[in-house]
C-alpha cells in the first residue's frame, strides 16, 4: 500500500472520507490536535519527520465571511502561508511522488452561470478564493521545482454527513421548520459527494492535472428540500413567490449586512451555479457519484 498523508485530517471532509482512504492507503494524519501528527501548518517552523508516496493537502480557512481586516488575514495564512510551510517541510523530510490540493470552485469569483469550465479565467476576489489562487500558483512552481505530480481539485459544494455551510444552513432550517423555498427552488448548484475523493486521489495520483470536481445532476433546491424533508420525516418547505420576497430583499439592501436576506442573497437563491466536471471525466476516466441518490444526512 502506498503511504499517504492526510492534512487537515479533523475537518468535514476528513471525518467523511478518511474511512475510506484507510482501506486503500497506508494513511497518516496532519492537523493541529487529534491526529496522528500534531501540528498546525500555521507554524513557520514546521517540521514533518518522515516521507510519503501521497500529500492531499485538504487544511483550509472557509465557511466564514470576514469582518475585519485580522479576520481576513487568517484566509492568508493558512491557506497560502500554511500551504508555503507544509511544502518547505516536505522539502527537509522528502518530497512526495504526488501532491493532490483541495481548492474550490470560488476561484472562478461566479456567483452565477452554467458549466463553468477549468478555462474560466480566476476572478475570485474574496479573502477565501484570494488565497487559494495564491496557493495554487505557488503549488504550480514548487511542484514543478521539486518533479512532484501536482493535482488540483476544485469541488463545488460537498456533501456528506454534518455539513457545514449552506447545506448545513438548510438541514438546520428545514428540521426547525424556519425553512422556505424561494420561487420554486429552481436553481441548480454543482454538487459533490465526499466518498468520491478515494477515487480521485487514486485517478490523479499519477497524472495530475487541474479539475472541476461535481455531480453530473448539479441539483435543483427544491431537489435537495424534497430530499433533506424526507430524511427528516417533514413534509418538503412552503414556497413563497418570488415577487412577494423581492421587496424583503431591497428593504434588506437598506439595513445592511445584519439583514437575513437582501438583493445579492436572493440571487444566489434563485440563479443557477453549476459547473464542468467533463475535464475530469473525459481525462481520468471518473464517474463521480450521484448526489440525490447517495447523500445521507446521518
Amino acid at each position: 500500500m502506498k503511504s499517504l498523508l492526510f492534512v487537515g485530517s479533523n475537518g468535514f471532509l476528513g471525518k467523511n472520507l478518511l474511512p475510506h482512504l484507510k482501506k486503500s492507503y497506508q494513511t497518516t494524519t496532519l492537523d493541529r490536535v487529534n491526529a496522528d501528527i500534531n501540528l498546525d501548518i500555521t507554524d513557520d517552523n514546521l517540521q514533518i519527520n518522515k516521507s510519503f508516496d501521497i500529500v492531499f493537502h485538504a487544511a483550509g480557512k472557509a465557511h466564514s465571511i470576514p469582518k475585519t481586516e485580522e479576520e481576513k488575514q487568517v484566509f492568508f495564512d493558512v491557506n497560502y502561508e500554511g500551504t508555503i510551510n507544509l511544502c518547505r517541510a516536505l522539502e527537509k523530510a522528502g518530497v512526495p511522488k504526488s501532491f493532490i490540493f483541495i481548492s474550490t470552485v470560488a476561484v472562478y469569483g461566479c456567483d452565477f452561470g452554467n458549466n463553468i469550465a477549468e478555462e474560466h479565467p480566476l476572478n475570485g476576489n474574496t479573502p477565501y478564493a484570494l488565497s487559494k489562487i495564491q496557493a495554487e500558483k505557488f503549488l504550480t512552481d514548487w511542484c514543478e521545482k521539486n518533479n512532484a505530480v501536482l493535482t488540483i481539485l476544485r469541488p463545488a459544494l460537498l456533501a456528506g454527513v454534518n455539513p457545514p455551510g449552506n447545506l448545513g444552513d438548510m438541514i438546520k432550517g428545514i428540521k426547525k421548520g424556519f425553512y422556505f423555498s424561494i420561487g420554486g427552488g429552481k436553481a441548480r448548484k454543482s454538487m459533490l459527494m465526499i466518498e468520491d475523493f478515494a477515487q480521485l486521489i487514486s485517478l490523479t495520483a499519477e497524472k495530475g492535472g487541474i479539475y472541476n470536481v461535481c455531480d453530473d445532476e448539479h441539483p435543483s433546491f427544491r431537489e435537495l428540500e424534497i430530499l433533506i424533508s424526507k430524511q427528516l420525516g417533514k413534509k418538503p418547505p412552503l414556497n413563497i413567490p418570488y415577487w412577494i420576497v423581492k421587496p424583503m430583499a431591497l428593504c434588506g439592501d437598506l439595513l445592511g449586512k445584519k439583514a437575513p436576506l437582501n438583493s445579492s442573497k436572493l440571487k444566489k437563491i434563485t440563479h443557477s451555479l453549476t459547473f464542468s466536471n467533463q475535464k475530469a471525466k473525459d481525462i481520468l476516466g471518473w464517474q463521480p457519484l450521484s448526489v440525490l441518490e447517495n447523500f445521507k444526512i446521518s
